[in-house]
């Protein structure tokens, strides 16, 4: 969904797993899916950690914990590795995370996320140890993730860190533009520069 990107401050869900792979996040099987529908994905998002073979909710699965909520994701180093499929980011972002905290993201899959409306956030592996140790002490934590100042702070210790977003994405980001809509917003420019070229 496009949403401008400002200053998100939320409490967060904690999934403390190295190596999440796109498989993990969004089952091969629903990459046959002919919708692209927001819900769909959101609903299969890490479908077999989260549900029983019978469809039930597992209990032991964070996403089925009422204690954690937000639109945060706080995820263990390298995550999004495997597959480029783009499916996983709209699975993300079909669920309502708009922000996924880590240490490490395999590249495509960063590139997914920005490209469907999901903020990346790379920290050092101590404050995402920080922030995974505060979550689990108290699950009303709160993290702001301020776009245009690149910072993000935990709130319960004030402690800040400064991320690194490239200029077009931020400006994309924070103007709810995806690669039409910004080309789109250029078009009196490429017209003159088509009309130079006669």
């Amino acid at each position: 969904m496009k949403q401008k990107f400002d200053i998100i401050e939320s409490t967060c869900v904690p999934l403390p797993l190295e190596n999440v792979d796109t498989d993990q996040i969004i089952p091969a099987r629903f990459l046959k899916a002919t919708t692209r529908d927001e819900k769909f994905f959101g609903d299969n998002l890490f479908r077999d950690w989260r549900y029983n073979a019978d469809g039930s909710p597992k209990s032991g699965f964070v996403l089925n914990d009422p204690r954690y909520g937000g639109c945060i994701l706080v995820a263990g180093k390298n995550f999004g590795s495997g597959s480029s499929r783009e499916h996983a980011a709209w699975a993300i972002a079909g669920y309502g995370f708009r922000v996924v905290i880590s240490s490490f993201f395999a590249d495509i899959h960063k590139n997914n996320e920005l490209n469907n409306f999901v903020l990346p956030v790379v920290v050092s592996e101590d404050f995402l140890a920080e922030l995974f140790a505060g979550i689990a002490a108290d699950p009303s934590l709160k993290v702001r993730v301020d776009v245009p100042a690149q910072t993000v702070t935990n709130l319960a210790t004030g402690r800040s860190e400064r991320f690194e977003l490239n200029a077009y994405k931020k400006y994309c980001l924070t103007n709810a533009l995806d690669d039409i809509d910004y080309l789109l917003e250029q078009k009196d420019k490429i017209e003159a520069y088509e009309r130079a070229r006669k």
